[in-house]
């Protein structure tokens, strides 16, 4: 029977191993985009399918692990746009560029992430449906960015509450817009970055700085 001093020797190996393994389908996503599959993606890493199985259990562990990996470098990106010194409008527009640009120098990733391809993904009744996996990352985005607008802006005694609607909204703006553009590029990024800034340049303009926060 395993100690646990030897669990605990085994887990280092065992987080690089996975760590290798999402690298090589980032490898494959970048390639295929939402074409990606299991055995491509064993076959990049060197292994077999069940090796692969026994790390993510299935094409939705997996898929929820590249989600994370991707999600967590995003929100990095989106907080230091967010906290750079500069006037507030300058730092939507940045933010707004920032998630943009992502999807713009990854879009296979965003597409395997958000629109996987029927004959790769298996159906919902196979345990994956993409609107169940890729919920959840769109509505991570709006918490995080309702909580930088709570800790911002004043937004009086429903501030709160009204800091989560923002959030969620502007996220989904973000996301429907960027989804449109990446799709039939109608226009720039640049266009498109101070159109969406004009449309949340009302109330958001208007209201004050926390007395007791960074600032917005």
């Amino acid at each position: 029977m395993e100690t646990t001093r030897q669990a605990e020797r085994r887990r280092p190996t065992a987080e690089r191993r996975r760590r290798e393994l999402l690298e090589a389908a980032d490898r494959v996503v970048l390639r295929d985009g939402p074409g990606a599959s299991m055995n491509a993606i064993a076959a990049e890493a060197g292994i077999t399918k069940p090796i692969l199985y026994r790390h993510f259990g299935d094409k939705g562990g997996l898929y929820r692990a590249l989600a994370k990996r991707h999600t967590d470098a995003l929100l990095s990106a989106l907080r230091a746009a967010l906290d750079a010194p500069a006037e507030r409008r300058a730092r939507v527009e940045s933010t707004l560029d920032t998630y943009l640009a992502a999807i713009e120098a990854r879009p296979q990733v965003y597409r395997f992430l958000m629109h996987p391809s029927d004959d790769s993904a298996p159906s919902p009744e196979q345990g994956f449906d993409v609107g169940r996996h890729s919920a959840p990352l769109l509505r991570r985005l709006g918490e995080e960015l309702a909580t930088v607008i709570a800790e911002r802006v004043d937004l009086g005694p429903d501030g709160e509450a009204m800091a989560r609607i923002w959030g969620h909204g502007i996220v989904g703006m973000m996301h429907a817009a960027g989804d449109w553009w990446l799709g039939e590029r109608p226009c720039s990024r640049e266009q498109l970055v101070r159109s969406l800034a004009d449309l949340l340049w009302g109330r958001l303009a208007e209201a004050g700085d926390r007395e007791d926060g960074p600032g917005f």
